[in-house]
Protein backbone atom coordinates (compact mmCIF):
# COMPACT_ATOMS: atom_id res chain seq x y z
CA UNK A 1 0.00 0.00 0.00
CA UNK A 2 1.42 3.25 -0.56
CA UNK A 3 0.22 6.69 0.66
CA UNK A 4 0.65 10.36 -0.16
CA UNK A 5 2.72 12.42 2.26
CA UNK A 6 -0.51 14.60 2.89
CA UNK A 7 -1.86 11.24 4.61
CA UNK A 8 1.99 10.57 6.14
CA UNK A 9 0.89 14.09 7.42
CA UNK A 10 -2.34 13.81 8.99
CA UNK A 11 -1.39 10.49 10.36
CA UNK A 12 1.89 12.33 12.08
CA UNK A 13 -1.02 15.52 13.68
CA UNK A 14 -3.51 12.65 14.57
CA UNK A 15 -0.37 10.27 16.71
CA UNK A 16 1.13 13.42 18.71
CA UNK A 17 -1.39 15.86 20.33
CA UNK A 18 -0.14 19.60 19.18
CA UNK A 19 1.15 18.74 16.25
CA UNK A 20 -0.24 21.14 13.43
CA UNK A 21 1.33 20.48 10.27
CA UNK A 22 2.27 23.30 8.03
CA UNK A 23 4.52 21.44 5.84
CA UNK A 24 4.97 17.36 4.28
CA UNK A 25 8.03 16.60 2.32
CA UNK A 26 7.69 12.76 1.11
CA UNK A 27 10.62 10.23 0.71
CA UNK A 28 10.52 8.34 -2.37
CA UNK A 29 9.69 4.82 -2.01
CA UNK A 30 11.46 2.02 -3.94
CA UNK A 31 10.60 -1.35 -4.22
CA UNK A 32 11.11 -3.80 -1.33
CA UNK A 33 11.33 -0.73 0.59
CA UNK A 34 9.98 -1.80 4.36
CA UNK A 35 8.32 1.36 5.45
CA UNK A 36 6.91 4.85 4.13
CA UNK A 37 8.51 7.75 5.40
CA UNK A 38 7.44 11.46 5.01
CA UNK A 39 9.07 14.25 6.84
CA UNK A 40 6.38 17.28 8.16
CA UNK A 41 7.21 20.55 9.77
CA UNK A 42 4.64 21.65 11.95
CA UNK A 43 3.53 25.46 13.36
CA UNK A 44 6.32 25.82 16.00
CA UNK A 45 9.26 24.72 13.23
CA UNK A 46 9.53 21.73 14.79
CA UNK A 47 10.21 18.73 12.41
CA UNK A 48 9.05 15.49 12.57
CA UNK A 49 9.46 12.10 10.75
CA UNK A 50 6.52 9.63 9.91
CA UNK A 51 7.11 6.22 9.74
CA UNK A 52 4.64 3.82 8.28
CA UNK A 53 5.11 -0.10 7.54
CA UNK A 54 4.16 -1.64 4.28
CA UNK A 55 3.80 -5.20 5.77
CA UNK A 56 2.52 -6.72 8.89
CA UNK A 57 5.86 -8.14 9.45
CA UNK A 58 7.45 -4.53 9.26
CA UNK A 59 4.83 -3.43 11.41
CA UNK A 60 6.04 -5.66 14.27
CA UNK A 61 9.22 -4.62 13.68
CA UNK A 62 8.74 -1.29 14.13
CA UNK A 63 6.64 -2.15 17.56
CA UNK A 64 10.36 -3.78 18.64
CA UNK A 65 12.17 -1.00 17.79
CA UNK A 66 10.25 1.00 19.93
CA UNK A 67 10.99 -0.82 23.14
CA UNK A 68 14.53 -0.52 22.52
CA UNK A 69 14.67 2.75 21.61
CA UNK A 70 12.88 3.58 25.01
CA UNK A 71 15.73 1.34 27.05
CA UNK A 72 18.42 2.33 24.96
CA UNK A 73 18.11 5.76 24.26
CA UNK A 74 20.51 6.84 27.25
CA UNK A 75 22.93 4.63 27.30
CA UNK A 76 24.29 5.69 23.80
CA UNK A 77 26.46 8.49 23.16
CA UNK A 78 24.64 9.18 19.45
CA UNK A 79 21.21 10.05 19.00
CA UNK A 80 18.83 7.30 18.08
CA UNK A 81 14.60 7.59 17.35
CA UNK A 82 12.37 8.03 20.40
CA UNK A 83 9.00 8.15 19.57
CA UNK A 84 6.51 10.36 21.05
CA UNK A 85 3.47 9.04 19.26
CA UNK A 86 1.86 6.22 17.56
CA UNK A 87 -1.11 5.72 14.88
CA UNK A 88 -3.37 3.06 13.75
CA UNK A 89 -2.79 1.28 10.09
CA UNK A 90 -3.76 -1.67 8.53
CA UNK A 91 -0.09 -2.81 8.69
CA UNK A 92 -0.14 -1.93 12.60
CA UNK A 93 1.11 1.13 13.96
CA UNK A 94 2.44 4.10 11.86
CA UNK A 95 5.85 6.05 14.24
CA UNK A 96 6.32 9.60 14.53
CA UNK A 97 9.57 11.10 15.88
CA UNK A 98 11.54 14.26 15.83
CA UNK A 99 13.70 14.91 13.15
CA UNK A 100 17.63 13.84 14.24
CA UNK A 101 20.25 16.05 13.15
CA UNK A 102 22.56 15.21 10.46
CA UNK A 103 23.22 13.93 6.89
CA UNK A 104 23.38 10.35 5.64
CA UNK A 105 26.88 9.23 4.40
CA UNK A 106 28.06 7.43 1.98
CA UNK A 107 30.78 4.83 2.57
CA UNK A 108 32.16 4.58 -0.32
CA UNK A 109 33.58 7.91 -0.17
CA UNK A 110 34.90 8.01 3.55
CA UNK A 111 38.45 8.48 3.76
CA UNK A 112 40.81 8.30 6.76
CA UNK A 113 40.53 11.10 9.30
CA UNK A 114 38.06 12.19 12.09
CA UNK A 115 35.14 11.07 10.71
CA UNK A 116 36.84 7.78 9.69
CA UNK A 117 37.74 7.43 13.57
CA UNK A 118 34.14 8.87 14.47
CA UNK A 119 32.17 6.02 12.62
CA UNK A 120 34.33 3.22 14.43
CA UNK A 121 33.91 5.24 17.86
CA UNK A 122 29.65 4.91 17.11
CA UNK A 123 30.12 1.34 16.14
CA UNK A 124 32.25 0.10 18.84
CA UNK A 125 30.10 2.29 21.27
CA UNK A 126 26.41 0.08 19.73
CA UNK A 127 28.77 -3.18 20.21
CA UNK A 128 29.50 -2.52 24.21
CA UNK A 129 25.65 -2.37 25.11
CA UNK A 130 24.46 -4.91 27.52
CA UNK A 131 23.10 -7.67 26.23
CA UNK A 132 20.23 -7.39 28.55
CA UNK A 133 19.03 -4.35 27.48
CA UNK A 134 18.48 -6.03 24.09
CA UNK A 135 17.06 -9.07 25.59
CA UNK A 136 14.45 -6.96 27.94
CA UNK A 137 13.34 -4.80 24.54
CA UNK A 138 12.59 -8.39 23.24
CA UNK A 139 15.07 -8.42 20.43
CA UNK A 140 16.13 -11.81 19.14
CA UNK A 141 20.09 -13.26 20.33
CA UNK A 142 21.90 -15.73 18.78
CA UNK A 143 25.10 -17.12 19.71
CA UNK A 144 27.94 -18.26 17.00
CA UNK A 145 26.17 -21.84 16.54
CA UNK A 146 22.82 -20.69 16.24
CA UNK A 147 23.54 -17.90 14.26
CA UNK A 148 25.81 -20.15 11.91
CA UNK A 149 23.11 -22.68 11.62
CA UNK A 150 20.19 -20.22 10.66
CA UNK A 151 22.51 -18.90 8.03
CA UNK A 152 22.83 -22.15 6.13
CA UNK A 153 19.17 -22.82 6.70
CA UNK A 154 18.48 -19.45 4.85
CA UNK A 155 21.12 -20.79 2.58
CA UNK A 156 19.08 -24.38 1.83
CA UNK A 157 15.78 -22.28 1.32
CA UNK A 158 17.05 -19.71 -1.12
CA UNK A 159 19.03 -23.01 -3.25
CA UNK A 160 15.35 -24.29 -3.51
CA UNK A 161 14.10 -20.78 -5.07
CA UNK A 162 16.43 -21.78 -8.33
CA UNK A 163 17.49 -17.91 -8.64
CA UNK A 164 20.80 -18.83 -6.85
CA UNK A 165 23.90 -19.61 -8.79
CA UNK A 166 25.49 -22.76 -7.86
CA UNK A 167 28.75 -21.42 -7.52
CA UNK A 168 27.72 -18.70 -5.24
CA UNK A 169 26.15 -21.91 -3.53
CA UNK A 170 28.96 -23.99 -2.75
CA UNK A 171 31.03 -20.75 -2.07
CA UNK A 172 29.26 -19.92 0.75
CA UNK A 173 28.21 -23.61 1.89
CA UNK A 174 32.12 -23.93 2.53
CA UNK A 175 32.62 -20.79 4.30
CA UNK A 176 29.27 -21.69 6.53
CA UNK A 177 31.14 -25.00 7.21
CA UNK A 178 34.10 -23.81 8.23
CA UNK A 179 33.46 -23.92 12.06
CA UNK A 180 37.02 -22.01 12.87
CA UNK A 181 36.10 -18.89 11.41
CA UNK A 182 32.42 -18.61 13.37
CA UNK A 183 34.06 -17.93 17.04
CA UNK A 184 32.96 -15.07 18.13
CA UNK A 185 31.75 -13.74 20.96
CA UNK A 186 27.77 -12.31 20.87
CA UNK A 187 27.61 -8.71 20.07
CA UNK A 188 25.08 -6.23 20.73
CA UNK A 189 24.29 -5.77 16.55
CA UNK A 190 22.26 -2.80 15.01
CA UNK A 191 21.28 -4.89 12.15
CA UNK A 192 21.75 -2.17 9.49
CA UNK A 193 24.46 -0.14 9.86
CA UNK A 194 25.12 1.34 6.59
CA UNK A 195 25.26 4.53 4.96
CA UNK A 196 22.12 5.88 4.68
CA UNK A 197 20.82 4.97 8.35
CA UNK A 198 24.27 6.86 10.12
CA UNK A 199 23.72 10.63 10.01
CA UNK A 200 26.44 12.97 10.56
CA UNK A 201 27.11 17.11 10.49
CA UNK A 202 30.09 19.21 9.19
CA UNK A 203 31.21 22.55 10.01
CA UNK A 204 32.65 22.74 6.93
CA UNK A 205 30.31 21.21 3.85
CA UNK A 206 34.13 21.10 1.78
CA UNK A 207 36.21 19.21 4.29
CA UNK A 208 34.93 16.09 5.33
CA UNK A 209 37.56 16.28 8.12
CA UNK A 210 35.22 18.43 10.20
CA UNK A 211 32.40 15.76 9.98
CA UNK A 212 30.88 13.69 13.35
CA UNK A 213 28.67 10.97 13.72
CA UNK A 214 25.24 12.70 15.13
CA UNK A 215 22.59 10.11 15.37
CA UNK A 216 21.93 6.66 14.18
CA UNK A 217 18.72 5.14 12.42
CA UNK A 218 16.99 2.37 11.66
CA UNK A 219 16.69 -0.13 14.66
CA UNK A 220 14.23 -2.66 13.00
CA UNK A 221 17.14 -5.20 12.36
CA UNK A 222 18.53 -4.94 15.82
CA UNK A 223 19.23 -8.14 17.66
CA UNK A 224 22.25 -10.08 19.62
CA UNK A 225 24.22 -11.87 17.33
CA UNK A 226 27.24 -11.49 15.42
CA UNK A 227 29.17 -7.89 15.28
CA UNK A 228 30.66 -8.67 11.46
CA UNK A 229 27.43 -7.93 10.46
CA UNK A 230 27.61 -4.19 10.93
CA UNK A 231 31.10 -3.99 9.29
CA UNK A 232 29.52 -5.47 6.16
CA UNK A 233 28.76 -2.53 3.91
CA UNK A 234 32.03 -0.82 5.57
CA UNK A 235 33.77 -4.18 3.60
CA UNK A 236 32.34 -3.89 0.73
CA UNK A 237 32.53 -0.68 -0.59
CA UNK A 238 34.52 1.41 2.01
CA UNK A 239 38.17 1.98 0.85
CA UNK A 240 41.01 0.25 2.34
CA UNK A 241 42.82 2.45 4.07
CA UNK A 242 39.26 4.12 5.50
CA UNK A 243 38.54 0.36 6.33
CA UNK A 244 41.42 0.20 8.89
CA UNK A 245 40.84 3.26 10.03
CA UNK A 246 37.10 2.96 10.86
CA UNK A 247 38.54 -0.64 12.77
CA UNK A 248 41.74 0.58 14.55
CA UNK A 249 38.60 3.27 16.50
CA UNK A 250 36.63 0.58 16.47
CA UNK A 251 39.23 -1.85 17.94
CA UNK A 252 40.44 1.16 20.71
CA UNK A 253 36.52 2.01 21.93
CA UNK A 254 35.71 -1.92 22.27
CA UNK A 255 35.39 -3.63 25.61
CA UNK A 256 36.21 -6.80 24.18
CA UNK A 257 38.73 -7.30 21.44
CA UNK A 258 38.04 -7.91 17.76
CA UNK A 259 37.85 -11.44 16.82
CA UNK A 260 40.27 -12.23 13.94
CA UNK A 261 38.41 -13.10 11.43
CA UNK A 262 36.19 -10.07 11.73
CA UNK A 263 36.86 -9.09 8.16
CA UNK A 264 35.99 -12.38 6.73
CA UNK A 265 32.95 -12.74 7.85
CA UNK A 266 31.88 -9.00 6.99
CA UNK A 267 32.93 -9.81 3.90
CA UNK A 268 31.04 -12.94 3.71
CA UNK A 269 27.86 -11.07 5.10
CA UNK A 270 27.56 -8.35 2.57
CA UNK A 271 27.72 -11.25 -0.10
CA UNK A 272 25.24 -12.83 0.81
CA UNK A 273 22.56 -9.36 1.89
CA UNK A 274 20.99 -9.91 -1.63
CA UNK A 275 20.20 -13.77 -0.61
CA UNK A 276 17.86 -12.18 2.52
CA UNK A 277 16.47 -9.40 0.32
CA UNK A 278 15.19 -12.36 -2.12
CA UNK A 279 13.60 -14.37 0.01
CA UNK A 280 12.23 -11.47 1.76
CA UNK A 281 10.59 -10.59 -1.46
CA UNK A 282 9.28 -14.07 -2.26
CA UNK A 283 7.52 -14.10 1.21
CA UNK A 284 5.85 -10.77 0.11
CA UNK A 285 4.95 -11.91 -3.83
CA UNK A 286 7.43 -8.80 -4.97
CA UNK A 287 8.05 -10.75 -8.58
CA UNK A 288 9.66 -7.21 -9.42
CA UNK A 289 11.92 -7.63 -6.84
CA UNK A 290 12.69 -10.92 -7.25
CA UNK A 291 14.19 -10.90 -10.78
CA UNK A 292 16.27 -7.65 -9.39
CA UNK A 293 17.54 -9.44 -7.03
CA UNK A 294 18.21 -12.74 -8.81
CA UNK A 295 20.40 -10.78 -11.68
CA UNK A 296 22.18 -8.90 -9.10
CA UNK A 297 23.40 -12.30 -8.04
CA UNK A 298 24.41 -13.24 -11.39
CA UNK A 299 26.31 -10.68 -11.24
CA UNK A 300 27.98 -11.62 -8.37
CA UNK A 301 29.04 -14.67 -9.25
CA UNK A 302 30.47 -13.21 -12.50
CA UNK A 303 32.99 -11.14 -10.15
CA UNK A 304 33.68 -12.81 -7.07
CA UNK A 305 36.64 -14.40 -8.33
CA UNK A 306 38.17 -11.14 -9.33
CA UNK A 307 36.80 -9.63 -6.13
CA UNK A 308 38.74 -12.11 -4.23
CA UNK A 309 42.09 -11.48 -6.36
CA UNK A 310 41.41 -8.22 -5.30
CA UNK A 311 40.99 -8.49 -1.13
CA UNK A 312 44.02 -10.97 -1.55
CA UNK A 313 46.00 -7.90 -2.78
CA UNK A 314 44.68 -5.46 -0.27
CA UNK A 315 45.40 -8.12 2.61
CA UNK A 316 49.04 -8.40 1.05
CA UNK A 317 49.52 -4.78 1.36
CA UNK A 318 48.06 -4.70 4.99
CA UNK A 319 50.35 -6.94 6.25
CA UNK A 320 53.07 -5.07 4.65
CA UNK A 321 52.44 -2.08 6.59
CA UNK A 322 52.14 -3.03 9.57
CA UNK A 323 55.26 -5.31 9.20
CA UNK A 324 57.04 -1.95 8.12
CA UNK A 325 55.27 -0.08 10.85
CA UNK A 326 56.51 -3.05 13.67
CA UNK A 327 60.24 -2.64 12.26
CA UNK A 328 60.28 1.59 12.90
CA UNK A 329 58.83 0.78 15.95
CA UNK A 330 61.91 -1.79 16.47
CA UNK A 331 64.34 0.24 15.63
CA UNK A 332 63.02 3.61 17.68
CA UNK A 333 63.07 1.27 20.71
CA UNK A 334 66.54 0.21 20.39
CA UNK A 335 67.87 3.63 19.33
CA UNK A 336 66.45 5.06 22.87
CA UNK A 337 67.82 1.81 24.77
CA UNK A 338 69.74 2.72 28.01
CA UNK A 339 73.10 2.24 29.03
CA UNK A 340 73.99 -1.51 29.97
CA UNK A 341 73.73 -2.51 33.60
CA UNK A 342 77.58 -3.47 33.39
CA UNK A 343 79.04 -0.06 32.32
CA UNK A 344 75.84 2.16 34.23
CA UNK A 345 76.93 4.56 36.70
CA UNK A 346 76.68 3.98 40.10
CA UNK A 347 77.31 -0.32 39.13
CA UNK A 348 80.95 -0.11 39.35
CA UNK A 349 83.27 -1.35 42.32
CA UNK A 350 82.73 0.61 45.35
CA UNK A 351 79.18 2.04 44.57
CA UNK A 352 77.57 1.93 48.09
CA UNK A 353 74.91 -0.22 48.73
CA UNK A 354 71.98 0.42 46.80
CA UNK A 355 72.96 2.95 44.35
CA UNK A 356 72.19 1.05 41.44
CA UNK A 357 69.59 1.23 38.86
CA UNK A 358 66.96 -0.35 40.29
CA UNK A 359 67.71 1.72 43.68
CA UNK A 360 65.75 4.96 43.88
CA UNK A 361 64.84 5.24 40.03
CA UNK A 362 62.05 7.65 38.93
CA UNK A 363 58.99 6.05 37.57
CA UNK A 364 59.22 4.77 34.60
CA UNK A 365 62.71 4.21 34.14
CA UNK A 366 61.97 0.93 32.55
CA UNK A 367 59.89 2.07 29.93
CA UNK A 368 62.95 1.87 27.38
CA UNK A 369 63.58 -1.83 28.12
CA UNK A 370 60.24 -2.78 27.06
CA UNK A 371 58.93 -3.55 23.42
CA UNK A 372 56.81 -1.28 21.72
CA UNK A 373 53.39 -2.84 20.91
CA UNK A 374 52.88 -3.42 16.89
CA UNK A 375 50.23 -1.74 15.00
CA UNK A 376 46.92 -3.47 14.95
CA UNK A 377 46.15 -5.74 12.22
CA UNK A 378 42.06 -6.38 12.08
CA UNK A 379 43.26 -9.89 9.90
CA UNK A 380 45.82 -11.14 12.01
CA UNK A 381 45.18 -13.35 14.94
CA UNK A 382 45.33 -12.11 18.58
CA UNK A 383 44.49 -13.25 21.75
CA UNK A 384 40.63 -11.43 22.58
CA UNK A 385 41.34 -11.60 26.15
CA UNK A 386 43.88 -10.94 28.64
CA UNK A 387 46.24 -13.69 29.93
CA UNK A 388 45.30 -15.68 32.94
CA UNK A 389 48.09 -14.26 35.06
CA UNK A 390 46.93 -10.57 34.36
CA UNK A 391 43.47 -11.48 35.78
CA UNK A 392 44.64 -12.62 39.27
CA UNK A 393 43.47 -10.94 42.43
CA UNK A 394 46.31 -8.91 44.01
CA UNK A 395 46.26 -9.92 48.07
CA UNK A 396 44.74 -7.27 49.90
CA UNK A 397 46.43 -7.71 52.85
CA UNK A 398 49.83 -7.09 50.88
CA UNK A 399 48.36 -3.82 49.39
CA UNK A 400 47.56 -2.31 52.32
CA UNK A 401 50.70 -2.70 54.32
CA UNK A 402 49.33 -5.53 57.26
CA UNK A 403 51.40 -7.04 59.98
CA UNK A 404 52.66 -10.62 59.16
CA UNK A 405 50.60 -12.90 60.88
CA UNK A 406 53.83 -15.06 62.00
CA UNK A 407 55.48 -12.17 63.70
CA UNK A 408 55.15 -12.83 67.58
CA UNK A 409 55.93 -10.79 70.27
CA UNK A 410 56.94 -12.37 74.04
CA UNK A 411 55.51 -11.30 77.24
CA UNK A 412 57.42 -10.40 79.93
CA UNK A 413 58.05 -12.65 82.19
CA UNK A 414 56.26 -15.76 80.43
CA UNK A 415 58.07 -18.30 78.59
CA UNK A 416 55.23 -18.62 75.82
CA UNK A 417 55.48 -16.81 72.78
CA UNK A 418 51.83 -14.64 71.36
CA UNK A 419 50.66 -13.34 68.27
CA UNK A 420 50.22 -9.92 68.15
CA UNK A 421 46.44 -9.04 67.49
CA UNK A 422 45.69 -7.34 64.27
CA UNK A 423 44.41 -3.70 65.14
CA UNK A 424 41.75 -3.91 62.44
CA UNK A 425 40.08 -6.56 64.89
CA UNK A 426 39.39 -4.13 67.46
CA UNK A 427 38.19 -0.79 68.69
CA UNK A 428 40.74 1.95 67.55
CA UNK A 429 43.23 2.87 70.56
CA UNK A 430 45.00 6.25 71.26
CA UNK A 431 48.46 6.72 71.04
CA UNK A 432 48.90 6.42 75.02
CA UNK A 433 51.24 4.62 76.20
CA UNK A 434 49.67 0.54 76.83
CA UNK A 435 48.19 0.00 80.01
CA UNK A 436 49.03 -2.18 82.40
CA UNK A 437 46.70 -5.62 83.33
CA UNK A 438 47.11 -8.29 85.63
CA UNK A 439 47.35 -11.57 83.86
CA UNK A 440 45.50 -14.28 85.93
CA UNK A 441 47.25 -17.58 86.26
CA UNK A 442 44.63 -19.85 84.06
CA UNK A 443 45.87 -21.96 80.69
CA UNK A 444 44.32 -19.46 78.42
CA UNK A 445 46.41 -17.15 76.66
CA UNK A 446 46.02 -13.34 77.69
CA UNK A 447 47.80 -10.50 76.99
CA UNK A 448 51.08 -10.36 79.46
CA UNK A 449 51.68 -7.29 81.11
CA UNK A 450 53.52 -4.43 79.53
CA UNK A 451 55.24 -1.29 80.90
CA UNK A 452 56.35 2.19 79.14
CA UNK A 453 59.01 1.55 77.23
CA UNK A 454 61.00 4.74 78.49
CA UNK A 455 61.07 5.45 82.04
CA UNK A 456 61.67 9.44 81.38
CA UNK A 457 58.44 9.44 79.33
CA UNK A 458 56.69 7.78 82.44
CA UNK A 459 58.00 10.41 84.62
CA UNK A 460 57.21 13.27 82.26
CA UNK A 461 53.27 11.75 81.93
CA UNK A 462 51.28 14.70 84.00
CA UNK A 463 49.35 12.94 87.01
CA UNK A 464 45.95 12.34 86.11
CA UNK A 465 46.47 11.43 82.38
CA UNK A 466 45.99 8.01 82.85
CA UNK A 467 42.91 6.26 81.70
CA UNK A 468 41.06 4.39 83.90
CA UNK A 469 42.27 0.41 84.08
CA UNK A 470 40.32 -2.09 82.78
CA UNK A 471 38.93 -4.37 85.55
CA UNK A 472 41.13 -7.43 86.98
CA UNK A 473 38.24 -10.15 86.16
CA UNK A 474 37.90 -9.36 83.08
CA UNK A 475 41.70 -9.49 81.52
CA UNK A 476 41.60 -7.88 77.58
CA UNK A 477 42.54 -11.10 75.39
CA UNK A 478 44.95 -11.40 72.62
CA UNK A 479 43.87 -13.69 69.89
CA UNK A 480 46.21 -15.94 67.82
CA UNK A 481 45.98 -14.95 64.20
CA UNK A 482 45.35 -18.27 61.93
CA UNK A 483 47.93 -17.51 59.01
CA UNK A 484 45.04 -19.20 56.57
CA UNK A 485 42.47 -16.75 57.95
CA UNK A 486 42.09 -13.00 55.48
CA UNK A 487 42.68 -9.96 56.63
CA UNK A 488 38.68 -9.05 54.97
CA UNK A 489 36.47 -12.58 55.92
CA UNK A 490 33.36 -11.28 57.55
CA UNK A 491 31.08 -13.35 59.19
CA UNK A 492 27.56 -13.47 58.20
CA UNK A 493 26.10 -12.85 61.45
CA UNK A 494 28.86 -10.48 61.87
CA UNK A 495 27.81 -8.27 58.41
CA UNK A 496 24.20 -7.77 59.82
CA UNK A 497 23.28 -4.50 61.10
CA UNK A 498 22.66 -3.88 65.01
CA UNK A 499 18.85 -4.46 64.59
CA UNK A 500 18.65 -7.61 62.64
CA UNK A 501 16.46 -9.89 62.72
CA UNK A 502 18.40 -13.21 62.88
CA UNK A 503 16.98 -13.38 59.12
CA UNK A 504 19.52 -13.59 56.31
CA UNK A 505 18.97 -12.41 52.66
CA UNK A 506 21.11 -14.56 50.37
CA UNK A 507 20.69 -12.75 47.24
CA UNK A 508 18.68 -10.16 45.86
CA UNK A 509 15.61 -11.16 44.81
CA UNK A 510 15.38 -14.45 46.60
CA UNK A 511 11.96 -16.27 47.51
CA UNK A 512 13.51 -18.27 50.36
CA UNK A 513 15.33 -17.33 53.64
CA UNK A 514 17.98 -18.64 55.33
CA UNK A 515 17.52 -18.10 59.37
CA UNK A 516 20.73 -17.40 61.18
CA UNK A 517 20.93 -17.36 64.96
CA UNK A 518 23.41 -15.14 65.94
CA UNK A 519 25.98 -15.50 67.90
CA UNK A 520 28.80 -13.99 69.43
CA UNK A 521 31.70 -13.66 67.15
CA UNK A 522 35.29 -14.18 68.62
CA UNK A 523 36.07 -10.84 67.05
CA UNK A 524 33.57 -9.06 68.85
CA UNK A 525 34.49 -9.92 72.36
Amino acid sequence: MTRSPLVLAALASSAVPGLDPVNVEGVVTRPGDLFEIAYVQDSQHRRWVVKAPRTPAAGAMLDDSVALGALLGRRLDVAMPMVRGHAPVPEGRAAVYLRLPGRPLDFAGLTPGALADDVGRALAHIHNVEHLVFEEAGRPTYDAESHRRRQLSELDRAAATGHVPTGLLTRWEHALEDVSMWRFAPTAVHGTFTGENVLASFDDDDDSSTGRVRGVLGWEESRVGDPADDVAELAEVAAPAALDAVLEAYARSRVERPDASLVRRARLAAEMTPLRVLLRALAAGQIEVVERTAEQLRALDARVEDDDRRRAAEDARRSERTRLAQERAAAAASSAAVVPPATAPGTGAGSPPGSGPGAGSAPGADDAHREPEPAWDATAPHVPFPMLGETQAVPMVDELGEPDPSTTTTAPGSDDDVTAADPSDGPTTTPEPTETFETPETPETHAAPAEPADPAARAAEPEGSEEPAAEESQPVPVVAADADDSAFEIDEVEALPEEADGVLDLHEGASDFVPVTPAEHPKDR
